[in-house]
């Protein structure tokens, strides 16, 4: 969850250790610190708060230790200890030589604190990260001799959870040693000197070829720029896992826009055709990814779709098109809940893992499960080189480009794209539509990106229908069928960023509990396309407005009726219903943006949430 960088080279630290804390600090802002490597020993800056704060201390800095040219940084999402300036990181161990960075959970950091209290270690603070530096102290003073890779080495052997880790020793200059296990960590290697950074975001900057740690594994970073990556043995790694970053840096910037959420609401268009160029050939969709053969796909006895969030409601649009199309019964499961069941498992059966960032941690721990269980693992993801990509037997990338907002937005888009690619490819591959139907409803996709840049054109209807929500403390969302779960998505995205409660329900259900929420003015969110159960959906409208609801509707282009009992109308251009979801879901999005403005939250680093869920 937290964000990490490094640097040691030939050039200042501190700017791209600031940078890079700017770009990651999607990843967490409860807190922020660096730690730089001066030529009086290492010196800490670290504080509650958002890099804002951090880099104003920063600048206080005197010329020389502000030139140091080694480093490492943190911003925090806290797991362990409340945000304060003590529990920010970087951590240092009793002698202030060795200072440490971490993402990720040390579960059994509790045994470890009263081991180390007994040898006679103090605490600063109230993390579980902190004993990672007395564990390297205490290595580097015993078995390891100085030796800093060696004390790293020994200290996570040590360790039970998940780790990326960076770590400075006064008396090894210019040298960072990092190591990682179940959470992200990546390299690079430029003429100005060796990087280290918990997501590519960072690095985009400055190279666009990175090596990825992979579990188990530890790197030394050398001031000429040289990186070394060891086994866990500290056996050399002759060819470490590397790849390309496929944007520049420029993707990461808001480039004109007032926030990353509008910025990204606006590229939905631009990822979803870009997602779907050359997917189309003579013999239908092409998904070259899934690495199956025709009689493997005509084997699958059941699918199990695993995710968390946003990619969960991703699972619930793609089932019914799956089992619809290809005709495969599906079971869609949040990871965090799948991980811990009994489930039928065959070598028949098709996982597929839907994880915007790669690195989610339950939803790869899903992945592991159903492999350990013989099953097959399709990756839906948006990140390259990512943690999934690796577990998996095949991997589609929805290329939406960096995703920086904590709400997401293009990528869920992009996805559910992904997911009805998928559909269409196994109703193809095993005999269920044929050519011409299967292109016919591509070429209907290829209708998405130009029905959205309507929608786009359209915002003004969402920021109106915002002054319902504003002095509101509640709202319900309502839909049906495939946008019962577009009802989900909607409420999710204004809990996100407006703090405001929301809850969906499939319209039918309301009868059975919520209406008693009903009173004059509750707003009420309702997806009422034009499609095969529109008037039951109406009917629904009817009950909500007959007490006092104040009605937002997202409907068909020309719909009178639905007209005349809403309150406020978010129109879409017809569609196929099972292209709704995706172009419905923009009016919500930006419906949940507006809101969050006229509530003055901040709209991409909403409270307590973090981008990238990398602990259980």
């Amino acid at each position: 969850m937290c964000g990490i960088v490094g640097y040691t080279g030939s050039k200042p630290a501190l700017p791209f250790l600031i940078d890079g804390l700017t770009t990651l600090e999607y990843r967490g802002y409860d807190s922020a610190g660096v730690e730089l490597e001066t030529p009086d020993g290492l010196l800490q800056v670290k504080c509650k708060g958002r890099v804002a704060a951090l880099a104003d201390l920063c600048s206080r800095l005197s010329r020389k230790n502000a030139e140091a040219p080694c480093g490492i940084a943190h911003t925090r999402w806290a797991t362990h200890g409340e945000p304060s300036d003590k529990n920010a990181h970087p951590h240092q161990d009793c002698t202030g030589n060795v200072a440490v960075v971490h993402n990720g959970i040390i579960e059994n950091y509790q045994a470890l604190v009263a081991e180390l209290e007994a040898a006679g270690h103090t605490m600063a603070s109230d993390t579980d990260s902190e004993v990672i530096a007395h564990l390297i102290e205490q290595a580097l003073a015993g078995d390891a001799e100085g030796d800093l890779l060696l004390a790293v080495q020994l200290a996570t052997s040590r360790l039970v959870g998940s780790w990326a880790l960076a770590v400075l020793y006064a008396d090894a200059p210019g040298t960072i040693v990092c190591a990682r296990q179940g959470s992200p960590l990546v390299l690079a290697s430029t003429d100005a000197g060796a990087y280290a950074a918990s997501d590519v975001t960072a690095l985009a900057g400055v190279t666009n070829h990175v090596i990825n740690l992979d579990d188990g594994q530890l790197a030394r970073l050398s001031l000429d720029g040289t990186i070394e990556v060891f086994e866990s043995d500290l056996s050399p790694v002759d060819q470490p896992d590397a790849f390309d970053i496929d944007w520049d840096a420029s993707a990461a910037t808001m480039g004109g826009y007032p926030d990353f959420m509008a910025k990204e609401i606006a590229e939905q268009p631009e990822a979803i055709e870009r997602l779907l160029k050359d997917r189309l050939g003579p013999d239908g969709v092409r998904l070259d990814e899934l690495a199956m053969t025709d009689e493997e796909i005509a084997a699958i006895d059941r699918i199990f779709i695993v995710a968390c969030g946003t990619s969960y409601h991703v699972g619930l649009i793609a089932r019914p098109l799956i089992e619809e199309w290809a005709r495969i019964p599906v079971a869609v499961e949040p990871a965090s809940e799948f991980n811990y069941e009994d489930v039928l498992v065959t070598d028949h059966t098709l996982c597929i893992i839907i994880t915007q960032s790669g690195e989610t941690a339950d939803t790869l721990a899903s992945a592991r499960k159903m492999h350990a269980a013989g099953a097959k693992v399709l990756a839906v993801t948006n990140v390259i080189g990512s943690s999934a990509a690796r577990e998996a037997d095949g991997v589609l990338y929805v290329q939406a480009g960096p995703e920086v907002s904590v709400a997401s937005t293009k990528a869920y888009t992009a996805q559910m794209v992904a997911a009805e690619l998928i559909a269409l490819f196994l109703a193809q591959r095993n005999g269920n539509l044929g050519a011409r139907e299967v292109a016919r409803r591509f070429h209907e996709l290829q209708r998405v990106p130009a029905m959205i840049r309507e929608v786009l054109h359209r915002s003004w209807q969402d920021e109106a229908a915002a002054r319902a929500f504003v002095e509101s403390s509640s709202a319900l969302f309502l839909g049906r069928g495939l946008n019962a779960t577009t009802a989900a998505e909607g409420a999710l995205k204004l809990k996100e960023i407006s703090y405001l409660h929301a809850e969906a329900y499939p319209a039918g259900e309301m009868k059975h509990g919520p209406i008693a929420l009903i009173d004059p003015g509750f707003p009420v969110v309702v997806i009422c396309p034009d499609d095969r159960v529109r008037y039951k959906t109406l009917s629904n409208i009817q009950e909500v407005k007959a007490r006092g609801a104040t009605v937002v509707t997202v409907a068909t282009d020309g719909d009178q009726k639905t007209a005349q009992l809403s309150d406020y109308l978010l129109l879409v251009p017809a569609a196929p219903e099972y292209l709704v979801p995706i172009v419905a879901v923009v009016h919500l999005q930006m419906l949940a943006r507006y809101v969050a403005l006229a509530r003055g939250c901040d709209i991409d680093k909403p409270r307590n949430l973090a981008k990238s869920v990398t602990v259980e």
